[in-house]
């Protein structure tokens, strides 16, 4: 499980950490029964406070999406299971056009917000060590 974090990005790190892991069981790459990182390891992975992992993980726990065992770790629970297609297109359609608002507000033209996503997508990709050409 690979997670990235940022101080400049104005967004508290532990709900950096709640969203995207939230994302990824989401899409199914931590399916039901995963277990998480201890805090402390995660915590040293990232380079942060273990208590801004631990309020992540409280956060997921209190939202049914893992559960913690004292001695067991960290897992990925029934209720975090993945959303099928239609409810995560559904979920990003908002933004989507929010996007395409804004893109043509800003002057863009299609082919170079298509452009930019890739670019962008690319930059992501790579980082998360994918290839999705």
């Amino acid at each position: 499980m690979r997670l990235h974090v940022s101080a400049k990005s104005g967004v508290p790190i532990y709900v950096q950490l709640v969203t995207q892991i939230r994302q990824l069981v989401a899409a199914g790459r931590l399916p039901v029964g995963s277990e998480l990182p201890t805090i402390r390891a995660l915590a040293e992975q990232l380079l942060v406070n273990p208590n801004t992992v631990a309020r992540a993980y409280r956060e997921l726990e209190q939202a049914g999406i893992v559960t913690a065992r004292r001695g067991l770790g960290t897992v990925v629970t029934e209720s975090g299971s993945p959303m099928g297609k239609k409810e995560r297109v559904e979920r990003l359609r908002d933004r989507v056009d929010g996007l395409l608002a804004e893109a043509g507000q800003l002057g863009f033209e299609f082919d170079e917000l298509m452009e930019l996503m890739r670019t962008r997508h690319d930059r992501h990709a790579a980082t998360r060590g994918e290839n999705h050409e």
